[in-house]
């Protein structure tokens, strides 16, 4: 039951923070490190395969939120709106354009990032890295951002975006964070570049989770098959909730108060820690 308990309560940890500029991987890790130790309970593969499978809960979330729009870059439903009607359309081929680089490196260097980047100093050196992203990117944004929605998103915007993200691979900065602040930087209002960043999560994490099981199959057994299942419910049921809260709430505060606490944290973890 405590390896359950423990599931439920990291999945949580996933849920609310993989789509808010926080960094979920960061505070999994933190939070595991502090209190759970799940490397001592199983194994280091493991408990790094359980933090990056966990995220496909999050993603069926973000597929469920988007999906209109998903259906949309498939070709499967017809979405009519102002720009649509002028010609202009988010393309599959853009979202391909800006998850590209991100999946090339993580590709390349797994396996670094799993033995080398997966702790708590690395991830208050992430933390308080990509606060000061967040903080440059809604200091130097434009006063009058131009790309309003989806549809007014260039191949420019997404690469630029796309390699914006480069930078999360190390564990602490933040997808969304860094995705996020790419696309403020470049002229995407929040509210966009929150929705373009969710968009392009769905392949590159799906593809990094399904990666992940298809190496470390034979870390599923009958002992941990309840921790996997537990933290994938608890992921997706607090991602539903997160990402619609998170969306509502983006255009409203910007980026800084979410700096701040990233801020704040580190230096409380830090004196915790060390």
């Amino acid at each position: 039951m405590w390896e359950i308990f423990v599931g439920i309560i990291l999945g949580m940890v996933e849920g609310l923070t993989e789509f808010a500029p926080v960094s979920s991987t960061g505070h999994m890790i933190l939070v595991d490190d502090m209190f759970f130790h799940t490397r001592d309970i199983f194994t280091e593969p493991v408990a790094n395969t359980f933090k990056v499978c966990i995220q496909l809960g999050s993603i069926l979330a973000v597929v469920i939120v988007f999906k209109d729009r998903i259906l949309n870059l498939l070709g499967l439903k017809k979405e009519i709106n102002e720009e649509q009607a002028q010609g202009q359309r988010l393309k599959l081929t853009q979202v391909i354009v800006g998850l590209l680089p991100a999946a090339v490196l993580g590709f390349l260097f797994e396996d670094y990032i799993d033995k080398e980047l997966f702790g708590t100093p690395t991830v208050l050196i992430g933390l308080v890295g990509g606060a000061l992203l967040m903080i440059a990117a809604d200091w130097f944004r434009p006063a009058r951002p131009k790309v309003q929605t989806l549809d007014q998103i260039t191949y420019k915007h997404a690469l630029i975006v796309g390699l914006f993200q480069c930078i999360a691979l190390w564990p602490g900065f933040s997808r969304s964070g860094s995705t996020i602040s790419g696309g403020v930087l470049v002229g995407l209002n929040h509210r966009t570049a929150s929705d373009f960043t969710f968009i392009m999560a769905v392949p590159i994490m799906a593809g990094a989770s399904s990666l992940s099981l298809i190496k470390n199959w034979e870390y599923f057994t009958l002992d941990a098959l309840p921790f996997f299942i537990a933290g994938f419910i608890s992921a997706f049921l607090f991602a539903l909730f997160s990402i619609r809260y998170f969306l509502k709430l983006i255009n409203k505060v910007k980026l800084v108060p979410f700096a701040i606490y990233r801020i704040v944290l580190a230096i409380v973890i830090y004196f915790l820690a060390f």
